[in-house]
């Protein structure tokens, strides 16, 4: 079992910039693709970003891509999303997924997920 506990959620004006956090337990990530999902009201869960563990290859969906940031912290076992240039558009909850294997180009598979972090963004 992966437990994820997702933070760094918040208010922001648009083009502004937060940056969330997921923490992981249970077991060592070494052979898992961590990913970040968002969801809106009335919508499907929509992909955002992934990355391996061990190698750290990333994948951003296009309409984040250039503007957010994925990164893992090995010390903190725990993986970043660093939001730059944020829109009204962005604003959703933020989901924090885990799945075993590192197909990171594949958006289904994830199994662990994370509570939840709600991001609005303001005009």
């Amino acid at each position: 079992q992966v437990q994820l506990v997702e933070s760094g959620g918040g208010l922001v004006q648009a083009g502004g910039s937060l940056r969330l956090s997921c923490e992981a337990s249970g077991r060592t990530l070494d052979r898992y693709t961590m990913g970040w999902f968002r969801q809106v009201p009335g919508k499907e869960r929509e992909f955002v970003a992934a990355i391996t563990w061990s190698g750290g290859i990333t994948a951003y969906s296009g309409s984040v891509s250039g503007r957010f940031i994925i990164s893992r912290d090995n010390a903190k076992n725990a993986v970043c999303l660093q939001m730059n240039d944020l829109k009204l558009e962005d604003t959703a909850v933020y989901y924090c997924a885990a799945k075993y294997g590192e197909a990171y180009y594949s958006t289904s598979g994830y199994g662990y997920w994370g509570q939840g972090t709600q991001v609005t963004v303001s005009s």
